[in-house]
C-alpha cells in the first residue's frame, strides 16, 4: 500500500491511476490530477509536512457516495444487472471480483435486485472491462451489439457528435460511428437500454438513427445509394447551370474592368443568379449547418454556410459601403462544394461496394422438395432440414450437406480460389456458391443469419465499423475542429481590423499569385480572408482518412477469403515479429495419408497395398482408414477380410483372398515368427522422416512396408519462405516429440520449434515468445486453439468451408491455405500504409492551407476547390488499395 502525497489517500499500488519517478523512487497517485500537481511542484508535497497540508488543501477533491464510500470527484458510477447469481455467496463473489479490479473505488452487488453498483476511475478502467471482470467470475451481463444506419451526417464533425451522444447514453458500453459507411456500431447493456433509447440520444443531436426493423425507412441499401448519387449529380449540374454565367459575367469585369451593361445591373445580376445555387440546390447544406448550431455544435456545413452567407451579404452591402461584391463567389463556392460532394459520394460508393457485392451474392429463392414435388419458395422460407434441389448453373441457396449427386462447385465468392471444388454425398456446401455441372440434392444445415455468407457480411461490417488506434488523435481533432476554425476566422477578421498594414504587407508578399490583389480595400481583404479560412478548413478529410481505407481493405480481404474482425487487428498485424503455427491441421493436413509403399521378396507395390487395404477394411483405426482410402484412390478392388483380429498396440491380422495377412509393428511380426530385420534399414529411414511405418506380411513372409504421415500442406514451404522474405520469424507448436517436430520443421524451414507442448501449455509458450520477440501472430484451426488465439496479439484461424470458427479469431482465412497468412499480412501493411498516407495529407492540408488563407493568399473559390479536392483525394487514394496485389511474391 502507498499514500498519495497530494491528497493523502491510501491506495493499492496495482490500482493506482498514475505514477511518477522521483529520485529513483516510484510515487503512486489515485488520479491523474494528483500526478499533475505533484509533477509541477514535488518539493511542496514531499518536504513540508505535506500530507496534512495536502489533505486540507485538496479535501474538496473527494466526495462521499450515497453508500458512504469516499471517492474522487473524477469517479464514475456504473449500474448494471448481473445474471446467473443464485445466492448471497454469488453476490459476494462478484462484489469481491469487482473491488479487486484496477481503478475501482467501491463496488456493491445486491442479490435481491441482481444489480451491481460500481464507482471507478474512468482514466484507469472502462465499463467494458468491468463487465469482463463479471464474466471472468462466472456470471453474465447481457450485452447487445447492433450496427445501424445513421442519416443526416455530412462531415467528420457530424460523426463525432453522434458518437459522443451515443457514448453518453445510459447503458452504452461503446459506440463507433463510421462516416464512410454512415453506420453506427453500438454495444449496450440490453437490460438497461433499448434501440429506441439510442434513437432518442441521436435525435437530440439533430441526426437520425434507423432501427433494423424500420423497414419503411431502411430501404434497400443499393437503391438508397443510387438515390443519393442522383440527388448529388442533379445538385452539381444545376449549380453549375447558374454559376457558369456568373463566371463569364465576372470575367468581363476582371479582364476589361467593365461592369456590363452597367454596375447596378451587374451587381444585381450576380446576387440574383447566386440565390438558386445557395438556397435551392444548396439548401441541404444550409439546413445541415443550421441544425448543427441549433443542437449546440457546428459541422463543416456550418463553415460553408457561414462562408457563402458572408460572401452573399457583400452583394447588398456593395450598394451602401465601399466593399466588393462577392455574391458570385458565394455561388462558385457552393458549386464546387456540391461537385466535391458528388465526386466524394461516387468514390465512397466504389469503396463500399464489397458489402453490396456480398449482399447480391445470396440466392433469392430455393427449389425445395415437398413430398415428391419440387416447390420454389423465397429463401426466407427455407428451414433447417429442407431438401433443396440445385441444378447446374444455379446458386446453392443456403449452407447445407450434399445427400445425393456429384458436381463441381465454384466457391470463389467465399475463398477467392478460382478452381471449382468437387462435391459428393457427405460434403458440405456453402450458400451462394455456384453448382457448375451435376444435379445436387442438398439438406439445409444453416439458414438466415446463421449462414456462412451472413457471418462474412457481419464480420466485414464489424471491421468497417471499427477504428484503428492511430485514428484516435484524428477523432480528438475533429471533435473541436469546427469551433476552432470559426475562432480562427474571427481572429482573421480582428487581425485585419487591428493590424491592416501588416496584414496588407503579408498579402502583398503573395502578389506573384494572380488572384492576390493587395490593393483592394481593407474591409474587402478582411472578408475575403475570413471566408477563405471558413471554406478551406476540412474536417472531412480527417474523418474519411481511416474508414475509407478500412472499407476497401476489408472488402478486398473478403474477396480473397480473408476476414478481418477489426481495424485494431489490421494495425497490429503489420507489426508482428513472429508468426506461430500450430502443427496439426495448420502446417499439416490434419489427417494421416499414405506417403510410401515399398515391396520386398518379389511382391509388387500394388500387391502390398491391396492386401494391407483389404485387411484394414475391418479396422476403424485412422491409419488403417488412410490405407483403405489410398487404395481406393488408386482404383484397386479390395477383397473382404475374414477372421479379422485387432491386437492393441501392435496391429491387425486376418485372411484376405485366402491368404493370412498381418499389418503392424515389428513386435507383431516377431510374435508371429516373422523376422523384420531385412526391412530395418528402410523402416528407420522412414521413421527419421517422422512417418509411422507398418510392416506387411503374407503367408508368414515379409512382403513390404507402408508409411503413413500427417502430410504437410502443399503450400506450407512456400508460405514460410514468403514470411522469411518479409523479415518475419516463424515458430511451430506441437505435442509431438522433439525428433518428429524437428523433422517437420526442417522440411518447411521453421525457425523455432516448440515440441511436446500439451494443449493447455500453448498459451504459456505464446507468452514466452511475446516476451522474447514482441508482437506475435498465432495461426491455428480456430476451434482447438481458442486460448492461444486469444493470447496472441493477432489470432488467425485457418480452415475450410462452413466449419471455421469465425468468432474465435481476429483474422479468419476461409481458404485452408497457409499463403493466406502472407496475404493477410500484405493486406494489413498495404491498408495501414494508405491510412498513414491519408492522415498525413489530411493534417498537412489543414496545417498548410489555413495560415495561407489568413494572410489573404487563398481566394475563397480556390479555397473551396482545395477543400473539396482534399476529401476526394483521400477517398480516391483509399480506392487505390483495390489495385494492390497481396499474393506472395515468387522467389
Amino acid at each position: 500500500m502507498s499514500i498519495d502525497p497530494v491528497c493523502g489517500m491510501t491506495i493499492d499500488e496495482k490500482h493506482a491511476a498514475a505514477q511518477s519517478e522521483y529520485h529513483g523512487e516510484t510515487i503512486y497517485f489515485c488520479a491523474h490530477s494528483c500526478k499533475e500537481k505533484f509533477d509541477a511542484n514535488p518539493e511542496r508535497y514531499l518536504h513540508h509536512g505535506d500530507v496534512a497540508v495536502a489533505e486540507t488543501e485538496e479535501i474538496s477533491h473527494w466526495v462521499a457516495t450515497p453508500t458512504g464510500e469516499i471517492v474522487t470527484k473524477d469517479a464514475v458510477e456504473a449500474v448494471f444487472p448481473v445474471r446467473g447469481m443464485s445466492c448471497a455467496s454469488c453476490a459476494s463473489h462478484v462484489e469481491e471480483a469487482l473491488r479487486e479490479a484496477p481503478g475501482v473505488f467501491s463496488a456493491t452487488v445486491n442479490m435481491a435486485t441482481e444489480i451491481a453498483r460500481v464507482h471507478y476511475n474512468p482514466q484507469v478502467t472502462h465499463l467494458s472491462e468491468l463487465i469482463q471482470v463479471v464474466k471472468n467470475a462466472g456470471y453474465d451481463v447481457a450485452v447487445e451489439t447492433v450496427n445501424l444506419p445513421v442519416r443526416g451526417m455530412t462531415c467528420a464533425s457530424c460523426a463525432n457528435h453522434v458518437e459522443q451522444a451515443l457514448r453518453s447514453a445510459d447503458g452504452v458500453i461503446d459506440a463507433s460511428v463510421n462516416l464512410a459507411t454512415e453506420r453506427a456500431t453500438i454495444s449496450f447493456l440490453a437490460d438497461v437500454a433499448t434501440v429506441a433509447d439510442l434513437q432518442k440520444a441521436v435525435k437530440a443531436t439533430g441526426y437520425e438513427l434507423l432501427a433494423a426493423e424500420d423497414k419503411e425507412h431502411a430501404e434497400d441499401e443499393a437503391d438508397r445509394e443510387e438515390a443519393k448519387m442522383r440527388t448529388a449529380r442533379f445538385g452539381m449540374i444545376t449549380a453549375w447551370g447558374f454559376t457558369i454565367p456568373i463566371i463569364l459575367w465576372m470575367m468581363v469585369e476582371m479582364f476589361f474592368g467593365v461592369f456590363w451593361p452597367n454596375e447596378l445591373i451587374y451587381n444585381l445580376g450576380l446576387i440574383v443568379l447566386s440565390l438558386p445555387v445557395l438556397f435551392w440546390v444548396g439548401r441541404s447544406t444550409y439546413r445541415s449547418g443550421l441544425l448543427a448550431v441549433l443542437h449546440s455544435h457546428a459541422n463543416m456545413d456550418t463553415l460553408i454556410a457561414l462562408g457563402t452567407g458572408v460572401s452573399l451579404l457583400t452583394g447588398p452591402a456593395s450598394f451602401l459601403f465601399p466593399v466588393a461584391n462577392y455574391a458570385g463567389v458565394a455561388a462558385m463556392i457552393m458549386a464546387f462544394h456540391l461537385t466535391g460532394r458528388y465526386i466524394e459520394e461516387t468514390a465512397k460508393g466504389r469503396a463500399s461496394q464489397a458489402i453490396r457485392k456480398l449482399l447480391e451474392l445470396g440466392a433469392k429463392t430455393a427449389r425445395v422438395l415437398r413430398g415428391a414435388r419440387e416447390v420454389e419458395v423465397p429463401i426466407d422460407e427455407v428451414k433447417v432440414g429442407d431438401i433443396m434441389v440445385v441444378r447446374p448453373g444455379e446458386k446453392i441457396p443456403t449452407d447445407g450437406l450434399v445427400i445425393e449427386g456429384e458436381s463441381a462447385v465454384d466457391e470463389s465468392m467465399a475463398t477467392g480460389e478460382s478452381m471449382p471444388v468437387n462435391k459428393k454425398p457427405g460434403d458440405e456446401v456453402i450458400g451462394a456458391t455456384v453448382n457448375q455441372e451435376g444435379l445436387l440434392k442438398v439438406s439445409a444445415t444453416r439458414v438466415g443469419k446463421d449462414t456462412f455468407l451472413s457471418q462474412v457480411i457481419k464480420l466485414v461490417e464489424e471491421c468497417q465499423g471499427s477504428k484503428v488506434p492511430i485514428q484516435e488523435f484524428a477523432d480528438r481533432v475533429t471533435g473541436i475542429f469546427v469551433p476552432v476554425v470559426i475562432g480562427i476566422a474571427l481572429l482573421t477578421l480582428v487581425l485585419w481590423a487591428v493590424f491592416p498594414e501588416v496584414m496588407r504587407q503579408l498579402a502583398a508578399a503573395g502578389s506573384f499569385l494572380p488572384w492576390v490583389n493587395p490593393d483592394l480595400g481593407v474591409v474587402t481583404l478582411a472578408i475575403v480572408s475570413m471566408v477563405a479560412v471558413l471554406v478551406i478548413a476540412c474536417p472531412c478529410a480527417l474523418g474519411l482518412a481511416t474508414p475509407t481505407a478500412l472499407m476497401v481493405g476489408s472488402g478486398k480481404g473478403a474477396e480473397h477469403g480473408i476476414l478481418i474482425r477489426s481495424g485494431e487487428a489490421i494495425q497490429t498485424l503489420k507489426d508482428v515479429k513472429v508468426v506461430v503455427f500450430d502443427k496439426t491441421g495448420t502446417l499439416t493436413r490434419g489427417r494421416p495419408e499414405v506417403t510410401d509403399v515399398l515391396a520386398f521378396g518379389g511382391a509388387s507395390e500394388t500387391e502390398v497395398l491391396a492386401l494391407a487395404a483389404g485387411l484394414e477394411k475391418g479396422s476403424e483405426h485412422p491409419l488403417g482408414r488412410a490405407i483403405v482410402l489410398h487404395a481406393e484412390a488408386q482404383g484397386l478392388a479390395l477383397a473382404d477380410v475374414q477372421e479379422f483380429k485387432a491386437i492393441r498396440g501392435k496391429g491387425v491380422l486376418g485372411r484376405v483372398n485366402g491368404r493370412r495377412v498381418l499389418a503392424g509393428s515389428r513386435k507383431l511380426m516377431k510374435d508371429h515368427g516373422i523376422d523384420p530385420a531385412s526391412a530395418e534399414g528402410r523402416v528407420r529411414s522412414l521413421e527419421d522422416e517422422s512417418k509411422t511405418v507398418m510392416l506387411v506380411a503374407a503367408d508368414n513372409r515379409l512382403i513390404g512396408v507402408i508409411a503413413v504421415a500427417d502430410t504437410l500442406k502443399d503450400d506450407s514451404q512456400a508460405a514460410i519462405e514468403a514470411l522469411h522474405a518479409m523479415g518475419l520469424q516463424t515458430a511451430m507448436i506441437t505435442g509431438d516429440n522433439a525428433h518428429t517436430a524437428q523433422a517437420i520443421a526442417r522440411k518447411v524451414g521453421i525457425d523455432h520449434v516448440l515440441a511436446e507442448v500439451l494443449p493447455d501449455g500453448k498459451v504459456e509458450e505464446v507468452q514466452k515468445l511475446q516476451h522474447r520477440f514482441g508482437l506475435v501472430a498465432f495461426v491455428g484451426d480456430g476451434i482447438n486453439d481458442a486460448p492461444a488465439l486469444t493470447q496472441a496479439n493477432v489470432g488467425i484461424a485457418i480452415g475450410t468451408g462452413t466449419d471455421i470458427a469465425i468468432e474465435a479469431s481476429d483474422v479468419t482465412l476461409v481458404r485452408g491455405q497457409l499463403t493466406g497468412v502472407v496475404e493477410a499480412i500484405n493486406l494489413s501493411r498495404a491498408t495501414f500504409r494508405k491510412i498513414r498516407q491519408n492522415l498525413f495529407w489530411a493534417f498537412f492540408y489543414n496545417v498548410a492551407m489555413i495560415p495561407l488563407a489568413i494572410i489573404g493568399w487563398m481566394h475563397p473559390v480556390l479555397a473551396e476547390i482545395a477543400m473539396a479536392t482534399s476529401s476526394v483525394s483521400v477517398v480516391s487514394n483509399a480506392n487505390l488499395l483495390r489495385r494492390i496485389d497481396i499474393r506472395p511474391r515468387r522467389q
